[in-house]
C-alpha cells in the first residue's frame, strides 16, 4: 500500500480493505464546474481506480471564482473544462485513470459514457440532465448522487437504486424554464460549493468501499451564510408515490424524442444547439471557410467564431454553443447558417 494513503488507511471506515477496494473502482463525474472540481480533486486524491469526468463547456473567466481546478492560463488556451481539468489532476494523482469526455450527455452516448460506473456524482446545472442520470442510473442499478448549490444554499442527496427514494419520487417534474434562480441571477459563493461537493465525494467514498450503513439519509440542505442546517426526511416518498421511473418503470428521458436539441444553459445568456447526426467535424477545414465571415480561433478541441454580436463555441461532435441570445430559433438560424444542419 502506497505511503500515499496512509492517513486515509489509519482512518476507520476505510482501513487497509477499504484502500484496496477503492482502488478497483470507477466514479463518474457529470459536469465539471464548482462541484464538479472539488469532487474530482477530492476523489482522485483518495486512489481510486478511474474517473471519467463529463462537461460540455469550456472556461470563462467568472468560473474561476469557485471552479478551483482553472486558471487564467486555461482560459488563454481554449481549454475545455474536462480536458483542463484531466491535465490538472493527472498531476496531483498519476496513478489514477482520467478520462476527459468533452460531450453532451445526452440519451444516444449515456450507455457508453457511464455504463460501467460504480458510482456516478451530480455536477450539473440542470434538471433536463439530472432526469436523465437518474432514469439510467435507476434502470440499471447505479447508485448516484444529486447536488445542487445557489447563493449560499446546498442541497445533496444519494439515490441508491431500490432502495431510496429517486429523483423523481421527491421531483416529479423539472420545473418550468425561469422559474428557479441561477448563479448568473442571484450568485453564488465559492464555500458552499465546496461544502456540498465535499459531502458528495464523502458519500461516494461510502458507496466505493461498499460502508452503505454509514451513508446520508434523506435530502441534506444547508445555508452557510444564515447557519442554518437541515435534514429533509423524504425517505418514504418512493412508497407514497406513483414515481414514474421507480414504479412504473418509465425511462423516458432515455428517449431521444425527450431530449431537447436546443438547450438554454443556465442564465449565462447563451443556447446549446447538438447536432442532429451527431457528426464529427474538421475544426481546422471549418476555420477555413468561417474565416471569411468573422474573427476565427481554433485548437483541437473547439473552434470560436465572434460575429455580430454573437459567439459561436463549436466542438468536433458538432456540438456548438451560441452565446448572445436566449432565443432558441435564433440560435438555430446562427447555427444552420454557419456550421449546417
Amino acid at each position: 500500500m502506497s505511503e500515499r494513503y496512509a492517513r486515509q488507511v489509519l482512518f476507520y471506515g476505510i482501513g487497509n480493505k477499504g484502500q484496496k477496494i477503492l482502488m478497483e473502482k470507477t466514479a463518474v463525474l457529470v459536469g465539471c464546474g464548482a462541484l464538479g472540481c472539488t469532487s474530482a480533486n477530492l476523489l482522485v486524491r483518495s486512489g481510486i481506480k478511474r474517473l471519467k469526468v463529463i462537461d460540455r463547456d469550456f472556461i470563462e473567466e467568472s468560473n474561476l471564482q469557485r471552479q478551483s481546478l482553472f486558471d487564467e492560463e486555461d482560459i488563454k488556451r481554449n481549454l475545455p473544462k474536462a480536458v483542463a481539468a484531466q491535465k490538472k489532476l493527472q498531476k496531483i494523482n498519476s496513478q489514477v485513470q482520467i478520462e476527459a469526455i468533452v460531450v453532451d450527455l445526452n440519451p444516444s452516448n449515456i450507455e457508453t459514457i457511464i455504463g460501467n460506473a460504480n458510482v456516478v456524482i451530480d455536477g450539473t446545472d440542470n434538471f433536463e440532465t439530472r432526469f436523465l442520470i437518474n432514469d439510467y442510473c435507476v434502470k440499471h442499478g447505479i447508485p448516484w448522487i444529486y447536488g445542487a448549490c445557489i447563493g449560499s444554499v446546498g442541497l445533496t442527496m444519494n439515490i441508491i437504486p431500490s432502495k431510496t427514494p429517486c429523483l423523481r419520487c421527491v421531483l416529479d417534474t423539472i420545473p418550468p424554464f425561469g422559474a428557479t434562480e441561477t448563479c448568473d441571477t442571484a450568485g453564488i459563493i465559492a464555500p458552499i460549493a465546496s461544502m456540498i461537493a465535499s459531502i458528495q465525494a464523502t458519500e461516494a467514498l461510502k458507496i466505493l468501499t461498499e460502508n452503505y450503513d454509514a451513508l446520508s439519509k434523506g435530502l441534506f440542505k444547508t445555508d452557510l451564510w444564515r447557519n442554518e442546517t437541515k435534514r429533509l426526511h423524504v425517505e418514504d416518498a418512493m412508497e407514497k408515490s406513483d414515481c414514474i421511473t421507480c414504479k412504473q418503470h418509465n425511462y423516458e428521458f432515455l428517449s431521444r424524442d425527450k431530449y431537447s436539441m436546443a438547450t438554454s444553459l443556465c442564465g449565462r445568456n447563451a443556447i446549446q444547439i447538438l447536432h442532429p447526426n451527431g457528426s464529427k467535424l474538421n475544426l481546422e477545414t471549418l476555420a477555413g471557410r468561417l474565416g471569411k465571415v468573422g474573427e476565427v480561433s481554433f485548437n483541437n478541441f473547439l473552434l470560436r467564431l465572434k460575429i455580430d454580436k454573437y459567439e459561436l463555441t463549436v466542438f468536433s461532435d458538432g456540438r456548438s454553443i451560441i452565446t448572445g441570445t436566449n432565443d432558441a430559433s435564433i440560435a438555430k438560424g446562427l447555427y444552420a447558417k454557419y456550421i449546417g444542419m
